[in-house]
């Protein structure tokens, strides 16, 4: 058996937790492979709306066993949150719900820090969601961070006020203010609560399900274009989150890799600050912001919003080796007057490239456009051949550009509102 591998293919928020929802029961396990508590994994059905940050988006199917992966940084704090979250629908992730001992922790003084390195950057700042992430992944890479088995010693404490002094003499010198006393009673209450659940020797477990057999599809977080390596960097998040990612996020072989489900929007959407070529800084944006609710599922910010870009698609899905495409977000376009795609850029010599340049933070880019009609609202179909023509024009034109199958098209938030293009 392979591992299948979901991720996104602009700047994250492309509507990952609702196609893993959705694809959930072919699989036996859904497990995340990165990031942390800045994702936002949104999931409608039932007429309930439910936001996951670190919990995989398989967990409202008790059949299916969801792990947290080594590759992740965990807060204890908003993972327990999320779990007592889970209770009033009478599911009990006890059951079902796996943490890689080798997962990195979140410590309260990790946001702090998070906090003050922002404030420093003074108008420069990336847009951090402030949640811990990038200090975290600072503190694994130096090899003094702490880890999820780690609350298993004896002396952990004892091993988490050394770390916490360490970021506590940063902050001061930073003269940044802060209280850590309920922080910090806020954190260890956590760590009790957590001890109870799965704490598992996570390459053995996912080696395991695959070797009786189980189907796995890996959860990514943010987006490719925010990949510490591959995205707009500095105006990225701090993990791998492309599809090569997966396998080192999880402990499995390269070669365990199966199929890369890639998921975009119809349009594109940007949450802080970086490049962002075919961005509508006008009232277009803003109907584009109302019409998809695009605000952030963590942050709760407002998204830059713009036209679909080709150039930068097409690159994800060459670092990706992306097999299947997912669009998400068709019914936003519905009524529009005219709707944009750009094809190319034409660069500050008069160049024309489909290609992202490195210099693309500190030049300005012209997005060469071509236009579609747009078509009125969708209903509730779930059968493609019934979808507007002009929509499915546009489906077929972006299938023809990008050379990979386009296989579902979501048509509004709900699980329901989803059509396979070839069932």
């Amino acid at each position: 058996m392979k591992v299948d591998v979901l991720l996104g293919l602009q700047w994250g928020d492309e509507g990952k937790g609702k196609i893993v929802d959705y694809l959930a029961p072919k699989y036996d396990v859904v497990a995340r492979f990165q990031g942390g508590p800045n994702a936002g994994h949104t999931l409608e059905f039932d007429g309930i709306k439910h936001v996951l940050h670190q919990i995989p988006s398989g967990i409202f199917r008790n059949n299916i066993k969801n792990y947290i992966g080594n590759g992740v940084v965990l807060d204890l704090v908003i993972l327990r949150k999320e779990i007592e979250a889970l209770f009033k629908y009478n599911l009990k992730p006890i059951d079902n719900l796996y943490i890689s001992k080798k997962t990195q922790l979140i410590l309260p003084t990790h946001r702090l820090l998070d906090a003050a390195y922002e404030k420093l950057k003074g108008k420069h700042k990336i847009g951090s969601t402030l949640k811990g992430i990038g200090p975290a992944y600072q503190d694994k890479v130096a090899r003094i961070g702490l880890r999820v088995g780690d609350i298993l010693r004896t002396d952990f404490e004892e091993r988490c006020e050394k770390l916490s002094k360490k970021h506590e003499d940063l902050l001061n010198s930073l003269e940044f203010e802060y209280d850590l006393t309920e922080l910090k009673k806020e954190f260890y209450d956590a760590v009790a609560f957590i001890k109870k659940y799965k704490l598992v020797d996570g390459e053995y477990f996912i080696s395991s399900q695959l070797d009786q057999r189980k189907t796995v599809i890996a959860e990514g977080a943010q987006g490719s274009l925010l990949d510490i390596d591959f995205g707009n960097y500095p105006f990225v998040t701090s993990s791998n989150t492309t599809a090569a990612g997966a396998a080192i996020g999880l402990g499995i072989a390269p070669s365990l890799i199966g199929h890369v489900f890639g998921i975009f929007k119809a349009y594109c959407t940007r949450v802080g600050s970086g490049p962002f070529p075919t961005e509508l800084l006008d009232e277009l944006g803003e109907k584009l912001r109302a019409e998809g609710h695009e605000y952030g599922a963590t942050t709760g910010r407002p998204r830059r919003c713009g036209w679909l870009d080709l150039p930068a698609l097409k690159y994800a899905i060459m670092i990706n080796g992306v097999s299947k495409l997912f669009m998400m977000k068709a019914d936003v376009l519905s009524g529009m007057d005219k709707i944009n795609v750009c094809t190319s850029y034409k660069l500050p010599d008069g160049s024309i490239t489909e290609k992202i340049p490195y210099e693309i933070n500190d030049m300005k880019i012209e997005p060469q456009m071509i236009e579609f009609d747009s078509w009125p609202e969708i209903g509730d179909t779930t059968v493609y051949s019934e979808l507007p023509e002009n929509l499915r024009k546009y489906v077929d034109y972006l299938e023809s550009a990008l050379k990979v199958p386009i296989e579902i098209i979501s048509t509004g938030p709900d699980r329901k509102n989803t059509v396979l293009r070839n069932p």
